[in-house]
């Protein structure tokens, strides 16, 4: 279930959401049946978009690095979330080590790791955090944002287990391992064969995953809720096409990628058409693999991928850790028609185990509702209770606060649902 929050946004998404309100009871039940059949990853965060006439993810993170912008109100939800999660993965642990990113500087992640302890330490577990940074040699109290001090230590391995040693505080030797670092750059040897759970799997990181696998998943879940609600299944799901052989800066795989560009529009007008949208189609390109906004761009026309200038080419080339992109997944534009303080906003909403543990908005006051807000520059407004309530109110309006976010946790959670179904699919022990 989803909390109940404060708003100020409205939008006329009415008739999407009185067939979620009126299909609660066998939404949840829906819900439940597929979590007998999946595992829940242990966290994840999910990037909508709300075009009015449209209510999409757009991106899933199963490394999500954004928990210092979750409103405090929402901690008990989260201790609770992380309780279930941690029973599930190893029912008997009492000591967790999480293994952020490398990159130290960012305070504001830094501070996402203080966060993130914060609720497994509430949870019950004793917690430390150990770094596989080459950088870190030796126990290091760096500052993270509002000041808040965070200990990395660095990480030993002896045999196929993850230890810390440390005089001061005393050894370390978890049951589970968490990892908040996606591994962009590749899987370190350290991490490989390890005996201990290592959460999420190392499969569930960019040097292996694909954003077309997660939203292929996505099309069958979405296909099987939509017939379960009787809408169609487009108001919920953007549609892809993916490029697979694509050099940027060589200028090679231009002509594939225009193509898909165009087919991809093409079926978006249809559908335009359809429900009288007089917006403008388009479609975002993107690295198939990798996060942090890097490597996309807005495309409204075939052109717009033939005639990139070398700037935009190199923009587009390389990612996170250096990372060469040579697949791309089309993803058809869907508009967010929400604001906050003259910026245009989008909800992100997340979630530990199979549980809406909160949000934000990513709110970006230089760029459109057709582009990317995940981009420097943008900010956070944490979404924040009206009542301690997760019920949906089902005498309100459709659009009323608690029925509008259980609008958005319905959607973030069916790309749970997907996100649960790749993994299983590409775990290399199921091959």
């Amino acid at each position: 279930m989803v909390p109940r929050l404060t708003t100020a946004l409205n939008g006329p998404l009415l008739s999407l959401e009185k067939s979620m309100l009126d299909g609660m009871p066998k939404i949840e039940h829906w819900f439940r049946t597929k979590w007998l059949d999946y595992a829940a990853p242990f966290y994840a965060s999910v990037d909508l978009r709300n075009a009015g006439f449209k209510l999409a993810p757009v991106d899933t993170n199963l490394f999500p690095g954004g928990f210092n912008n979750l409103s405090a109100e929402f901690l008990p939800l989260s201790v609770h979330a992380a309780m279930v999660a941690v029973e599930k993965i190893c029912p008997e642990a009492h000591r967790l080590l999480i293994i952020p990113e490398n990159h130290t500087r960012n305070t504001y992640y830094l501070r996402n790791v203080v966060e993130l302890a914060n609720i497994l330490r509430q949870a019950g577990m004793d917690v430390r955090i150990g770094s596989i940074s080459p950088e870190i040699s030796e126990p290091t109290t760096l500052e993270a944002q509002g000041g808040m001090p965070l200990l990395l230590e660095p990480v030993v391995r002896v045999g196929n287990r993850l230890k810390l040693f440390n005089k001061h505080l005393g050894d370390f030797d978890s049951c589970a391992i968490l990892l908040n670092n996606d591994l962009s750059g590749g899987i370190p040897d350290i991490l490989k064969n390890l005996e201990q759970d290592l959460i999420p799997p190392l499969h569930a990181g960019w040097s292996t995953r694909r954003k077309s696998q997660h939203f292929a998943a996505y099309n069958k879940v979405a296909h099987e809720f939509s017939e379960l609600l009787g809408i169609d299944e487009w108001l919920i799901n953007p549609y892809f096409e993916t490029c697979g052989e694509i050099d940027f800066q060589a200028r090679t795989g231009e002509d594939c990628l225009a193509l898909k560009v165009e087919q991809l529009l093409d079926k978006i007008k249809i559908k335009y058409a359809e429900y009288g949208v007089t917006q403008e189609p388009f479609v975002i390109v993107k690295a198939d693999a990798g996060t942090y906004g890097m490597g996309i761009m807005t495309v409204k026309s075939p052109d717009d991928v033939r005639d990139l200038n070398r700037k935009a080419r190199n923009k587009m080339a390389v990612v996170k850790e250096g990372l060469q992109v040579s697949e791309v997944i089309i993803q058809e534009g869907v508009y967010t028609f929400e604001s906050i303080d003259d910026g245009v906003a989008e909800p992100v909403v997340y979630m530990m185990d199979h549980f809406v543990i909160g949000g934000f908005y990513r709110v970006h006051t230089e760029r459109g509702m057709d582009e990317n807000l995940n981009a420097p520059g943008s900010h956070f407004s944490p979404l924040a209770f009206q009542k301690p309530c997760t019920l949906p109110d089902c005498a309100g309006d459709p659009d009323a606060a608690p029925n509008r976010f259980y609008a958005y946790g319905v959607v973030a959670r069916l790309a749970l649902v997907a996100a649960a179904m790749e993994l299983q699919e590409q775990d290399p022990a199921n091959s």
